[in-house]
């Protein structure tokens, strides 16, 4: 919800999830349009993960559903 953030991140922050087991959840919050990935013009490649809008949108939801 803080903003955009590189896979190692997401890593760190989910201690359950394996990396494949992320992946696949990122890929499938992607595809129903609450997250993107954003490949950086850098060397090494750079990439990036942040919620779409309505990602944002529902993070009430999720703070509802924490609590």
């Amino acid at each position: 919800m803080s903003g955009a953030l590189r896979f190692s991140q997401l890593c760190q922050g989910v201690f359950c999830a394996t990396a494949k087991t992320l992946t696949q959840q990122l890929r499938e919050l992607e595809a129903g349009g609450m997250m993107r990935w954003e490949v950086l013009p850098v060397v090494p490649p750079k990439v990036e993960s942040s919620l779409t809008g309505f990602g944002r949108s529902i993070a009430p939801v999720f703070a509802a559903m924490c609590q």
